[in-house]
């Protein structure tokens, strides 16, 4: 019954390796979890192999999956099914597939916060309630709020503030650095962090973000991880951590203002469009930054 369950799911596929995977996505490009470092390393860290495949018309390749089972790879239901809920996190990141954008695909395993980009060529995806947040560009913000936010940086600066980013600090300094602050501003451990260090090792290339000091002291932190595409840059705001006793100098601001200035200054050096997503469009705080983008799954 199983397998014939999958031989219906994979109708019109055909099974291919990571490298030809990994090929098909620096193609036609994708996202943070769909990118085959990241599918390849955080898969080796659960201990679940993945079955890539491939839509092939004329002898070309078209698109390319990662997938566990009836899920893509990296699924949360997954690991829950397995009983390692929380062994990362990647947030409720968008998903873009490396799909030809003329292409036109039957996608019958399950996904969810798929990317907008896949309404044409995703034949079997549909619109769901929820949406993502994704980074409004500079020029759409008001002149007062890009003036308040200058502000904001230049008293934190004016009281001994620093920006530090990621790569200043090694894979484990930075993964203890946000498990510091993830629980001194919500009063319990950061999702994945018994194994945070490890797989910010594994995905050090892409892991970006910042840190805020004062006086040489932590007070901020966002962790972010940064994808490049041919079409697009992707980047995706995992989580962060505020010291409560820091909240006069707006740091969680600060650094919300430098990363996203940061990303689009990269974007645009690229001429490239950014895809700069805060996760679901669930919180006040997102949309100050944010417009909602409309999401899809199969």
């Amino acid at each position: 019954m199983l397998n014939r369950l999958r031989v219906f799911r994979e109708r019109g596929w055909q099974e291919i390796d990571a490298a030809t995977y990994a090929q098909i996505w620096q193609r036609f490009g994708g996202s943070v979890p769909t990118h085959p470092l990241v599918v390849e390393q955080l898969a080796d860290l659960a201990g679940i192999p993945v079955r890539y495949l491939g839509w092939r018309v004329e002898n070309e390749w078209q698109a390319a999956i990662p997938a566990w089972g009836r899920h893509l790879a990296l699924a949360k239901a997954v690991l829950k099914q397995r009983g390692q809920k929380g062994l990362f996190d990647l947030g409720n990141a968008e998903i873009i597939l490396p799909v030809a954008s003329e292409a036109r695909i039957p996608l019958r395993h399950r996904a969810r916060y798929l990317s907008a980009l896949h309404t044409q060529n995703i034949v079997t995806a549909s619109i769901q309630s929820e949406q993502l947040a994704l980074a409004r560009a500079p020029e759409d913000f008001s002149g007062k709020f890009r003036y308040n936010q200058r502000r904001e940086r230049r008293l934190a600066e004016e009281a001994g503030g620093e920006i530090r980013w990621a790569g200043d600090f090694s894979p484990a300094e930075f993964a203890a650095l946000y498990l510091d602050l993830f629980q001194r501003r919500w009063g319990f451990a950061a999702t994945g962090k018994t194994h945070m260090a490890e797989v910010f090792t594994r995905l050090q290339p892409l892991l970006s973000g910042a840190a805020l000091f004062i006086n040489g002291a932590p007070v901020a932190v966002q962790v972010l991880y940064r994808a490049e595409s041919p079409g697009w840059l992707s980047v995706e705001y995992i989580n962060g951590g505020v010291d409560p006793q820091s909240r006069n100098f707006s740091p969680g601001s600060v650094l919300s203002y430098a990363n996203t200035q940061a990303a689009w200054e990269a974007a645009r050096a690229l001429k490239k469009p950014l895809r700069y997503s805060f996760g679901r469009a669930d919180r006040d705080y997102k949309m100050l930054w944010c417009h909602a983008s409309p999401v899809l799954q199969t």
